[in-house]
């Protein structure tokens, strides 16, 4: 270890298994490090033998900046078989089992930081699926704090539900609409699907709002939102939580040099496709790492890109990152896209989204993609599944005005065919409406870019908790066992 390592504030991130959960919490963890902290990053091993295999991490500390950034993972009981904990998987086992597991590793990596000539941890920093972080981190005398990974609108949903000061939908009253202060009012179906009745993936639900009897520890809130993004909403829910709004976390890490990324799959390559068409042509198709269509639908989609006359960039995932079956292009569409169409297992969504040749972004809409295309002024062809995805797309689409429903969610059950998806591709790239949209997303592409450059309301916002750490580290003097987490 080098001596100026010894010195620095040690800040320890612990990530749901997840990649929409792993890079928001990468990026702030990079942030950190290039601001002069050590930063740990950790999720589960099996996580991590991905991150590995797929040439995203390093098994040494990184000098990022004036700071470093490292990588130890937990164990949370599964095998090197198992595969990411998925929709395929029953979460209602595997939840407790990452609390109980999880809290006995990281209690024991956290203790063994001193002993292996690291700095003491000064702030433990979890997110919403690991609430038992915070629980760990106060069980040594930790500073604990959050990265909200969802939007300010799905914290404040999230927060009045575990309340039960308003109304939501119930197994006697399904379709119940949702009026919170600052928000608009959203239809049943547009809530996040795991606060609704029966919803299968219940326990996830659980999970998330078992944060919110948990918010009394940590000190701070950091969300990958943006002031300007969500004015109204941040405002108000700042007068009940200690929140700092320090978004977009990937346009913080825009010019940090490395090959450091959170992939748990190895990107394809496509620049060089992308760059061969021309500006404002190309459809850009991704539905995220957990979101698993039915192969019908996925053929409709094929059809609808066809059709459609445009060029398209789609991102398909190998079966492996969910235990289901590959999806199989019908073959007349395979010989018909020819140079028209690209299909890859992954890709490197921001390079992606700020090539000039991407025209828009039919989405999942889960927040990191949101937050990316907004932040790229790129419009969107909504297409949400479940969780927080048909509240973002509510507010992509009619909050934001930029972008065009294509579909409410999972739960209006339905196949949409190709007239359907072929209209809406057309509506985003051509004529007066995609215009519009086109407009709306560029507005917001300025603000977000205000919103980090320095003094920016998200650049003010993540250096005062980074001067909250180096306080705290202050006080720790070094020993674990009395570093106070009360300010």
């Amino acid at each position: 270890m080098t001596s100026s390592m010894d010195s620095l504030p040690h800040v320890f991130l612990v990530s749901f298994p997840g990649q929409g959960h792993i890079n928001p919490m990468l990026r702030l963890g990079k942030k950190l490090a290039v601001s002069g902290l050590l930063v740990t990053f950790s999720t589960t091993a099996n996580l991590g033998r991905d991150m590995k295999k797929a040439g995203s991490i390093s098994d040494t500390p990184t000098p990022l900046g004036r700071g470093f950034l490292r990588f130890e993972f937990f164990d949370d009981g599964r095998t090197n078989e198992d595969s990411v904990p998925s929709l395929s998987m029953s979460f209602d086992q595997y939840m407790p089992q990452l609390r109980r597991l999880g809290s006995i590793s990281l209690l024991q990596i956290l203790k063994n930081q001193i002993k292996e000539n690291r700095p003491a941890v000064s702030c433990v920093i979890g997110n919403p699926f690991v609430p038992w972080v915070c629980d760990v981190a106060d069980q040594l005398g930790i500073a604990s704090a959050v990265l909200w990974v969802q939007s300010c609108a799905v914290f404040s949903i999230y927060s009045h539900h575990f309340n039960g000061s308003i109304p939501f939908p119930s197994e006697t009253q399904p379709n119940v609409d949702v009026q919170l202060p600052s928000l608009p009012l959203l239809k049943h179906d547009e809530i996040p699907s795991f606060l609704l009745p029966n919803n299968p993936l219940h326990d996830i639900g659980k999970a998330i709002l078992e944060q919110f009897s948990n918010l009394s520890k940590p000190f701070c809130i950091l969300i990958d939102t943006f002031e300007e993004l969500e004015s109204e909403i941040v405002d108000f829910m700042s007068k009940k939580f200690p929140i700092k709004a320090v978004g977009p976390l990937f346009m913080h890490c825009s010019e940090i040099k490395t090959r450091i990324s959170g992939d748990c799959l190895r990107a394809d390559e496509c620049m060089e496709w992308l760059d061969s068409k021309p500006k404002g042509s190309v459809v850009y198709v991704s539905f995220g790492s957990v979101v698993y269509l039915k192969q019908e639908q996925v053929d409709e989609i094929a059809y609808g890109l066809i059709n459609s006359g445009f060029s398209f960039l789609w991102v398909l995932k190998p079966p492996a990152s969910l235990g289901v079956k590959r999806h199989v292009l019908p073959n007349e569409i395979t010989e018909e896209a020819g140079e028209r169409g690209k299909v890859v297992q992954w890709s490197p969504q921001e390079q992606v989204l700020s090539h000039p040749s991407v025209a828009c972004f039919m989405t999942h809409c889960g927040w990191n993609s949101s937050v990316e295309a907004i932040s790229s002024g790129v419009p969107v062809v909504a297409f949400p599944q479940w969780g927080d995805q048909p509240t973002n797309a509510k507010f992509l689409v009619d909050a934001l005005g930029i972008g065009i429903r294509l579909s409410r969610g999972a739960g209006e059950d339905r196949l949409i065919k190709r007239d359907e998806i072929e209209k809406c591709l057309k509506e985003a790239m051509e004529g007066p409406k995609a215009v519009e949209i086109r407009k709306n997303a560029l507005e917001r592409q300025i603000a977000a870019e205000k919103a980090v450059v320095d003094g920016g309301s998200s650049d003010k916002n993540i250096k005062q908790f980074i001067d909250e750490i180096r306080k705290r580290s202050l006080v720790c003097g070094g020993n674990l066992q009395v570093c106070p987490s009360a300010t």
